[in-house]
């Protein structure tokens, strides 16, 4: 005898050879033998052969009309048996009952099954449903072929052409869209941003990482509605100063000032000016609410997305000839040794006599030529005596370091400047710690200090930027941690650090200047004032959206002076290149601040200069390929601050001291990599 019966959703035949109860011992044609139970048997026969039954089977269920057996089948439920005898209009031989079984379960559309052997016809609206579905998958299908199709021909279906960054950085994986992407990619061995560029769905590398970040963080785009520009009080004193600023070329967002004024009793007093667009701009306003949505200005090379509309900048910006609404500091001090004598805060109008740019003073402006009064450029007294003011507050700042128990700064840190125009990439090298850097640092650290102080003593709170160990628990790590209260910066050597002095650029420090204006107008009585008081839930939800943005903001334009590091190579041509060693497997190039990972890299002392052959790189993945030419034998170890290097390599985990990034964010309005 032979069987036909079911095991694990599938259908098969054999002979029986033993018959136990309520199973069977069957043999397989293979000459496997199984167990079947009974209640699974659903065809006894004794011929044709169990091979022959099963060919039969499938040649008589590929003829069967499914939708003639829907009607046959009626509403109620039933055994195959019973509609093989009305189908076939005679019962069932055993190769047509089993060609029906197969019918009957591979339709699920057309028959439900609702037991072992018994089915049920499905409803004609679910069916007609189901079937118009199954029809749609096919044209679906079809169309999806036809992208594939066009996608490896090097052509963008028209479909793609408005959702082509989705499809690359949050796809619809259900889409027929994104199936004939993927599959295009499988099919060519690529992934879907290399495919988008080579079909033109994407213009260039460059363009696929701004594209990428702007999708991420400007989802609406980095464009500004139209907001009415605030406007200062107009009762402002005027400040009696001719104040000028040093910045970049670049620079528009030009946030700080300074002011010279020799007092008759032999004193000097030196004013901080800081742009002052919180005067103007109000908590929970419109613009308030743009600058707070985007937390920061972004910056790469060639270009940045600023925090504010550019006519609110340069409603606020301290632009030459401009008499402008500003913050200023006023220190008042004892030149026979540059100690403060004492500090004043107030909101005036200053006049602006200079932008001063590093392009035209920097070989111009050097210790050597501050110690000897030689050379001829603006501001040459002013920019003499805060420079010996500046010497002083670092020195202070280096002892105060050393009771926190760290070791000096180190200025010997070298800076690369970017600027791009019409897609050529121009690097240039400036040391960091040049008297004009350590001028707007040491000025600004001071003023962010200073002010910190003011807000703790009148009891209004801020958002300062703290690092140390702290007291049993930051696992004796130098981390800096943005607070809400006065705390320790032991890496820059203050008992207090509140960013304050780019309102234009940074939201926190918008939110800081909120704070100032209130203690400099109402003193110990601020805290009625003040926007922000004590625990307030929306000063930690800045601090926590300001930290995720600024982290976000950084990571691009670290991105981004990669990418134009590779374009550097190419540009120049430069297959064998100089580079220092950092750490380990860690190098970074001579000319360019392009780290390299060099896997199997000989033990060379830190510092040692080498010689690469670059091998290629990619500037969609960002990578770089080398190897190392020559050790020279006579190699000086490199002028280079190597914790600072090394904390800039990609997927790095060494944790380095983060005062030279305060400090170069301090010393420039528009940082470079590291600020």
């Amino acid at each position: 005898m032979n069987v036909f019966f079911e095991e694990s959703g599938d259908f098969k035949v054999g002979s029986v050879m033993t018959q136990a109860g309520e199973a069977y011992q069957v043999e397989m044609a293979s000459g496997k033998r199984t167990k079947v139970k009974t209640k699974d048997v659903l065809l006894q026969f004794e011929k044709p052969a169990p091979g022959e039954l099963m060919e039969q089977a499938k040649a008589i269920s590929a003829e069967i009309d499914l939708e003639f057996l829907w009607e046959v089948a009626g509403e109620e439920e039933f055994g195959f048996a019973e509609l093989g005898a009305e189908y076939f209009g005679h019962a069932p031989q055993p190769a047509e009952a089993a060609g029906l079984i197969l019918s009957l379960h591979s339709s699920p559309v057309y028959f439900y099954k609702k037991g072992r052997g018994r089915y049920k016809a499905a409803p004609e609206p679910a069916l007609r449903a189901a079937l118009a579905g199954i029809e749609k998958k096919k044209q679906q299908a079809l169309v999806q072929a036809g992208y594939v199709e066009q996608l490896k021909a090097k052509q963008l279906p028209e479909s793609m052409q408005n959702i082509v960054l989705q499809l690359l950085f949050k796809p619809d994986k259900n889409s027929i869209e994104y199936k004939a992407l993927d599959a295009a990619c499988t099919e060519l061995h690529t992934n879907p941003q290399r495919l988008m560029l080579a079909v033109g769905g994407v213009q260039s590398p460059k363009a696929l990482h701004m594209a990428k970040f702007l999708f991420e963080n400007f989802p609406k785009g980095a464009g500004f509605p139209d907001v009415p520009v605030p406007s200062a009080p107009a009762n402002l004193p005027v400040a009696q100063v001719a104040a000028f600023s040093i910045d970049d070329v670049t620079t528009t967002e030009i946030d700080d000032a300074f002011s010279v004024t020799r007092l008759d009793d032999g004193n000097v007093k030196i004013g901080i000016h800081i742009a002052a667009p919180g005067l103007g701009i109000k908590p929970d306003d419109a613009v308030d609410k743009l600058a707070r949505a985007r937390m920061s200005t972004v910056y790469m090379p060639g270009d940045k997305i600023t925090m504010l509309p550019d006519n609110i900048v340069e409603a606020f910006t301290l632009a030459e000839g401009k008499t402008c609404p500003a913050l200023s500091l006023y220190a008042t001090l004892n030149p026979a040794d540059w100690s403060v004598l004492a500090t004043e805060t107030r909101a005036e109008m200053v006049p602006i006599a200079n932008n001063l740019r590093h392009n035209d003073l920097d070989d111009l402006v050097n210790e050597e030529t501050l110690a000897s009064g030689a050379g001829d450029y603006p501001r040459k007294e002013e920019l003499g005596l805060i420079w010996q003011w500046a010497q002083v507050l670092e020195a202070a700042r280096m002892v105060k370091r050393e009771g926190f128990g760290l070791k000096p700064e180190q200025n010997n840190r070298v800076d690369f400047n970017f600027y791009v125009e019409d897609d050529v990439v121009t690097v240039s090298r400036r040391k960091r710690g040049a008297p004009l850097d350590k001028i707007v640092a040491e000025l600004m650290i001071f003023a962010n200090s200073t002010w910190g102080k003011l807000m703790h003593d009148n009891g209004v709170p801020g958002i300062y930027r703290s690092q140390g160990r702290g007291v049993g628990g930051w696992n004796a790590k130098m981390q800096v941690r943005m607070l809400t209260h006065a705390a320790p910066h032991e890496g820059l050597g203050v008992d207090q650090y509140a960013w304050s002095t780019s309102p234009l650029r940074r939201y926190t420090d918008l939110v800081n200047q909120w704070q100032i204006l209130a203690c400099a107008e109402k003193g110990v009585m601020a805290p009625l004032v003040a926007h922000f008081k004590h625990k307030d839930a929306g000063l930690f939800a800045i601090v926590s959206q300001f930290d995720a943005a600024y982290g976000a903001y950084a990571d691009h334009q670290a991105n981004m002076e990669r990418y134009w590091c590779l374009r550097w190579l190419g540009q120049e041509n430069a297959r064998q290149v100089e580079a220092v060693v950092l750490k380990d497997e860690v190098l970074r190039l001579t000319d360019i601040p392009l780290i390299i990972r060099l896997p199997g890299m000989p033990s060379v002392a830190r510092g040692a200069q080498v010689k690469l052959d670059i091998l290629r790189w990619d500037e969609v993945d960002l990578t770089i390929e080398a190897r190392l030419l020559e050790i020279p034998t006579d190699a000086a170890p490199a002028d280079v601050d190597f914790e600072d290097d090394v904390e800039d390599a990609p997927e790095e985990s060494v944790d380095a001291p983060e005062v030279a990034v305060e400090v170069a964010a301090e010393a420039t309005t528009e940082p470079p990599a590291a600020a």
